[in-house]
């Protein structure tokens, strides 16, 4: 191909067109069916807790803290009640754990005293607990009230919505209201998750598995390891 024809290919190529909108949707779709959240939790408050911790770390390891957090506080009036060292020393390996341990027993003293013990269901609730910024209630709210406010943006959809040219933008803010613009609202909530498992097993971060990747014929990024066109 010409210098002039790959320069007129880059020139018209459409990455927000809805066929390939639609193509990125069904391939994710084929790929990940069923997929769900990947944080442990019996009940909203302790996905809200869990989405806290997760911050700066995996989900593994806070799947592997959350058990004996909840046995010992297995209730937001629990919780709210413990002091800052017991809950230090349960949630240490997650990092930042003075901060964290502030957020959980803030969060959990405003769902006791605001919210007589129950998670809100609304965006603008949720935000009023400590420690809850839009990812986390997005997280609240759609995997395990099913109600799509917005789309979940961690690092992973993050890092993949530029890479499939879906945003241009940087901050998660401003990636989730470019998303919401082109996902149809009843896949905001799988296309999170879909996103976050593909970014965890193919699409890493240094070097993605382009190779393997489902997604590939449909990707132009930049940064890609391996391409079939």
């Amino acid at each position: 191909m010409t210098t002039s024809k790959v320069a007129r290919k880059k020139t018209t190529r459409k990455p927000l067109a809805p066929e390939r909108i639609s193509a990125i949707l069904d391939v994710l779709a084929k790929t990940y069916p069923g997929v769900v959240c990947a944080l442990n939790h019996r009940n909203a408050w302790e996905l809200t807790i869990a989405t806290i911790l997760s911050a700066q770390c995996t989900d593994v390891r806070v799947n592997l803290v959350t058990p004996a957090l909840f046995k010992m506080f297995p209730t937001p009036k629990a919780m709210a009640a413990a002091s800052l060292p017991e809950l230090e020393e349960l949630i240490r390996t997650t990092g930042f754990f003075r901060n964290k341990a502030k957020s959980i027993q803030g969060a959990s003293r405003v769902i006791v005293e605001e919210f007589g013990g129950k998670v809100p269901q609304t965006m603008e609730e949720l935000l009023r607990l400590p420690g809850v910024a839009r990812k986390t209630a997005n997280v609240v709210l759609g995997s395990f009230y099913e109600i799509a406010v917005g789309v979940v943006v961690d690092t992973h959809v993050l890092r993949i919505s530029r890479r499939l040219e879906l945003t241009k933008e940087e901050s998660p803010e401003k990636i989730e209201r470019d998303l919401v613009k082109i996902i149809p609202q009843n896949r905001w909530i799988a296309f999170s998750h879909e996103l976050i498992h593909h970014g965890r097993q193919v699409c890493i971060a240094r070097k993605p598995r382009c190779v393997d990747c489902t997604l590939e014929t449909l990707c132009n990024s930049g940064d890609k390891t391996w391409s079939s066109h």
